[in-house]
């Protein structure tokens, strides 16, 4: 019985192991895709920019690192700008 359960598990874990990285590149993509909702809905003049006021209104969380984020310091931040920052502070 013991040899069944070890088999059984040996052919799971490899099944696990392939599915992650499709999944987790799955949540990384649904995880853009509200990230980019958000933005949109943050920037109510609909010019592609949060201003400050417009980040700390719409999306405190990326307000609280408005700074680093518009390391070129023209007073709005851009969503790709965003992205670049989440993707260098998660290691990518």
């Amino acid at each position: 019985m013991r040899y069944l359960y070890v088999t059984a598990c040996l052919m799971i874990v490899p099944t696990f192991a392939i599915a992650s990285p499709q999944e987790a590149g799955g949540r990384a993509q649904q995880a853009m895709a509200q990230l980019t909702q958000r933005f949109n809905q943050a920037d109510k003049d609909r010019d592609g920019k949060l201003t400050r006021d417009e980040a700390k209104a719409g999306m405190p969380r990326i307000a609280e690192h408005f700074d680093d984020i518009d390391s070129e310091h023209r007073g709005y931040i851009t969503l790709e700008q965003i992205q670049s920052a989440i993707r260098s502070r998660m290691g990518s």
